[in-house]
């Protein structure tokens, strides 16, 4: 049985949290609710004026069935009252020791209040069985998805799908089997009101509530490119010491935000200097595509327009392909044969210029304890990927200047194919189409 708790908007007290409590009650036992407890038959009028008299009803209903229950929205249900968890803890304590048969769940989309009131309480210190954090779906979860609610598209609509939604499975729950994929983008992205354009505002008020403001420059900073501590520091103006880290923790624990240890190529150890990234594929999105239009979306202009004529549509999708595929890099693994406990480090790579070297920036690099680095480009396109890219990935790796004791393995991956100059020539250890990924 699920309870939710109300969105704590304006004018939402205390009282209608336990008063929704109360209805969902009466509304899972029905008649059993009205003959086994002393509450009166009016179910309409029935309520708590206190939480323990909620949990002790739920309790003596429940009786000794074996039961799952799930606080769905926890932080709401509670953000009015704070007595709610102290009495949730005393009431839990004395459950658990008389039955044996009940499962409680806390669950919310707020993840930073669960960490600093649940997590990290001392009060449950020792009570939480499993910490679960939901992640997205892989990319084969979320063609799955897809295909269970009726989309029928070429993978390369299904990537554009992803490239946009990140697989966060309630994002791609509403395309719509009816409609062509450009039409549902369309309806959700460049439509006023339509969900995904209202998505991010609705994250940095409700979840970050008045921090909001600094979690958006720090996402917006990021929106351009990763950056370390001290360039997200002098983006927001503040002085050394000024308190950014509790900033980034949170954005990391929601999962929005990923942090990338850099290392060093030669000892193969990390450094104390780490990259941030904006690891969600929607707030990249919405930051590099909607934000920028959203006079023009809130116009509705472009649901007469092709996709394509969107300015710079086909680059941002290919980042937001790249931004997908550091998050699923399990496939990637797997096709290039590399065992997890052999890898030294995998991230993206970025070096900076010197007088003797050219900077370079790596899609994806992978070293490895036989002292091998794979040297991941990322090609995502519609057409052949022509001998072009040889004579990138060469450059890179000129720059990159490696130490001797490393070999280099060139590795591509690719969506639109590639030519048969490229497959003649020999150079890549790997050439991996992303449609594998998808199955």
């Amino acid at each position: 049985m699920s309870f939710s708790g109300l969105s704590p908007t304006e004018g939402v007290t205390a009282q209608h949290q336990r008063d929704l409590f109360a209805y969902k009650l009466s509304s899972l036992f029905g008649q059993e609710f009205s003959e086994g407890t002393d509450r009166g038959q009016n179910l309409k009028d029935f309520t708590f004026s206190d939480w323990i008299e909620g949990f002790d009803c739920l309790a003596q209903l429940i009786g000794d069935r074996e039961t799952v229950i799930l606080f769905d929205e926890i932080s709401w249900m509670g953000s009015k009252d704070p007595t709610f968890l102290p009495k949730l803890k005393v009431w839990w304590d004395q459950i658990s020791e008389q039955y044996t048969n009940i499962v409680l769940v806390l669950c919310g989309s707020v993840s930073t209040w669960i960490e600093e009131n649940i997590l990290k309480s001392t009060a449950f210190f020792g009570r939480v069985s499993l910490h679960l954090t939901l992640m997205p779906l892989s990319l084969a979860e979320s063609y799955q998805l897809l295909k269970q609610r009726g989309i029928q598209a070429s993978n390369y609509d299904i990537l554009r799908i992803l490239a946009i939604t990140g697989g966060i499975p309630w994002y791609i729950e509403n395309f719509q089997a009816d409609q062509s994929i450009d039409e549902n983008i369309k309806r959700l992205c460049f439509s006023s009101h339509g969900l995904l354009v209202e998505e991010f505002n609705m994250i940095f008020h409700d979840l970050f509530k008045r921090q909001g403001d600094v979690y958006k420059k720090i996402v917006t900073l990021l929106a351009e490119g990763m950056r370390d501590y001290t360039e997200i520091r002098e983006g927001l103006g503040y002085p050394e010491g000024g308190g950014v880290t509790p900033y980034l923790d949170v954005l990391m624990t929601c999962g929005y935000v990923s942090k990338h240890q850099s290392w060093s190529l030669k000892t193969g150890k990390f450094v104390i200097k780490n990259l941030f990234r904006l690891s969600d594929n929607y707030l990249r999105f919405y930051l590099k595509v909607i934000e920028p239009l959203l006079a023009n979306i809130n116009r509705n202009i472009y649901l007469t327009t092709t996709l394509s004529a969107i300015p710079g549509w086909s680059s941002i999708m290919g980042l937001q392909i790249e931004n997908l595929l550091l998050g699923n890099r399990g496939p990637i693994l797997k096709a290039l044969g590399i065992h997890p406990q052999d890898i030294i480090a995998d991230n993206p790579f970025i070096k900076r210029r010197t007088t003797l070297h050219g900077g370079v920036q790596v899609d994806y690099l992978v070293q490895t304890k036989t002292n091998t680095l794979y040297l991941c480009e990322f090609k995502f396109r519609r057409t052949e990927v022509g001998t072009e890219v040889i004579k990138a990935v060469e450059q890179k790796i000129k720059n990159l200047a490696t130490p001797r004791n490393l070999y280099v393995c060139p590795v591509l991956l690719h969506f639109g194919g590639v030519s048969d100059k490229v497959i003649d020539a020999q150079y890549f250890y790997r050439i991996i189409d992303i449609n594998e990924f998808l199955v």
